[in-house]
């Protein structure tokens, strides 16, 4: 899957590209600030950005680190690493000194920006990193962007005022631009590998998969220390000429703000987010008429959801990805049924897949492992080749650790992580399904299936409920009954207050399955 081939300028020329085509279209909206950028400012932005860049001596192929929100600070390094071709690695501001110190190491930036509200968490994780490299921070409305904890750092704000045009260096395609963990409560982990090549083709396949266009304008309410963030829909717009809507957090009052006052045409969130919005007391009153392309990625989006979504006029269909590949793999038809809801769709344009099992492609409506094949795949895992030969394979399929089957009509159906499938008297168990089903009572707002051991059965479910605790398990399965086989149904309950989170509003099942399962 590696494009070799000589340095092309092109690559990477992202803000320059753009910023000659829509000079004064909108590129970026800062709705904590109110600032709003053109495409010839954000260029302004990254060429001064590519200045600050030179004076700390970062080269191509060198990491620039970041741990912050999301901020206009980000977007330029972003522009700026693709100009240089250096390697922008943001890390999550959510992960305690020990993580975040292990992904240092890994990543071993020759520079650090730092956020003022984690200074104190990076300062610890950098200690134990042993990384010595210089520190910008980037201030709060209420600071001056210099601090104790980094007494030698520099405020970002400081950056060379030149922001004329600056030559980009000329990359091959195959050159990396980004960084990205993926997600995960055991261990540290993986950096991600992204390219330039693989970042332009998923914008393509997102492009025609979805229909965007250059007038459209998104909220962005995924982190951008995720492939979320930046592949999901923030790049593929900007490669329209289109509008991204960033906040410091998410909050779903907010996010109904914006997509009735900036007419957002484009949504994409996790479940828990789009969940949260319909949960709003604004949800009722807000004007959603402008929204044509909504989709729900990160986990299986529930029928109540969608049905809530559809109510209200719009057409949310589920999307389906991974750091390690797109992440935008599929699209639905035009005029697709209401009955393929629970479908991730058909492969985009420039994607191909199949369901496995031991490398052998299974009959049509059998499950099996989902593997992906597309020149948006990433290169591998940073230092890690046993990992990478681990997923990447040789002949460029993506072994994903999904589930899935394909339907009578070519759809693609997602079960669930390989991992968490049990047995459960010589049957199998898909927890995905088990969970759809359970979600359905009027007393369950979330709900994990998790196995447990069974001297009878070998191992059966339980299932771990976000609800009303008044439920028992007896009355659960008398609701199971006739909606699945009785060998699926929990013969367990447990309660949580709120469900444990891992990444962008995503539910953590290992933790989960640490705490109530085997």
């Amino acid at each position: 899957m590696t494009e070799r081939g000589p340095p092309q300028d092109w690559v990477g020329a992202w803000s320059e590209k753009r910023a000659a085509l829509t000079p004064d279209r909108t590129g970026l909206v800062d709705a904590t600030t109110g600032e709003r950028y053109t495409y010839a400012a954000l260029d302004r932005r990254a060429n001064r950005a590519v200045r600050l860049l030179d004076e700390y001596g970062v080269d191509a192929g060198d990491a620039v680190a970041v741990v912050s929100r999301n901020r206009p600070a980000v977007v330029d390094l972003f522009f700026a690493t693709g100009k240089t071709g250096s390697v922008l690695a943001p890390l999550s501001h959510r992960l305690a000194p020990p993580e975040l110190g292990a992904l240092l190491a890994r990543v071993d930036p020759v520079l650090l920006v730092v956020e003022e509200p984690f200074l104190e968490t990076t300062a610890e994780a950098r200690d134990r990193a042993d990384v010595d490299c210089p520190v910008l921070t980037l201030a709060t409305a209420a600071s001056t962007g210099t601090d104790s904890v980094f007494p030698d750092s520099v405020s970002y704000a400081a950056r060379p005022a030149d922001g004329s045009p600056v030559e980009s260096a000329p990359l091959e395609p195959s050159a990396p631009h980004l960084l990205l963990h993926t997600g995960g409560s055991t261990g540290t982990p993986k950096e991600t590998v992204l390219t330039h090549r693989g970042i332009v083709w998923n914008s393509l396949n997102t492009i025609t998969g979805w229909g965007l266009r250059q007038d459209d304008v998104t909220p962005l309410v995924f982190p951008l220390f995720h492939t979320g963030g930046w592949n999901v829909v923030t790049v593929p717009l900007w490669h329209m000429g289109g509008t991204v809507v960033l906040a410091r957090e998410f909050d779903p009052e907010a996010v109904l703000r914006v997509i009735e006052t900036e007419a957002a045409s484009v949504l994409v969130a996790v479940p828990a987010v789009l969940r949260a919005m319909t949960e709003h007391e604004a949800w009722a009153a807000t004007d959603l008429s402008s929204l044509r392309v909504a989709k729900s990625g990160g986990g299986p989006c529930r029928e109540a959801v969608l049905e809530a979504w559809w109510d209200r006029g719009v057409d949310l269909s589920q999307g389906y990805g991974l750091t390690e590949c797109g992440p935008n793999n599929f699209a639905m038809p035009t005029g697709w049924d209401a009955e393929k809801a629970d479908s991730v769709g058909r492969p985009a344009m420039h994607v191909d897949a199949r369901v496995v099992d031991d490398g052998t492609v299974v009959d049509q409506g059998e499950i099996g492992e989902l593997e992906l094949r597309s020149p948006h795949a990433a290169a591998g895992y940073l230092d890690d080749p046993d990992a990478t030969a681990a997923t990447f394979g040789a002949d460029g399929w993506v072994a994903t650790g999904d589930l899935a089957r394909v339907d009578e009509d070519g759809y693609y159906h997602i079960e669930g992580r390989k991992k968490h499938m049990f047995v459960s008297g010589g049957e199998n168990v898909y927890p995905a399904e088990v969970e759809a089903a359970i979600a359905d009572h009027p007393a369950v707002d979330d709900v994990v299936v998790v196995a447990v051991p069974d001297e009878r059965w070998g191992q059966v479910g339980r299932a771990v409920v976000e609800g009303d605790e008044d439920l028992t398990v007896d009355a659960l399965r008398s609701f199971l009954d006739g909606r699945l086989a009785r060998f699926k149904h929990p013969r367990s309950l447990r309660f949580v207050e709120t469900m444990p989170m891992s990444g962008p509003s995503k539910v953590d099942r290992d933790a989960i399955v640490d705490q109530f399962g085997e």
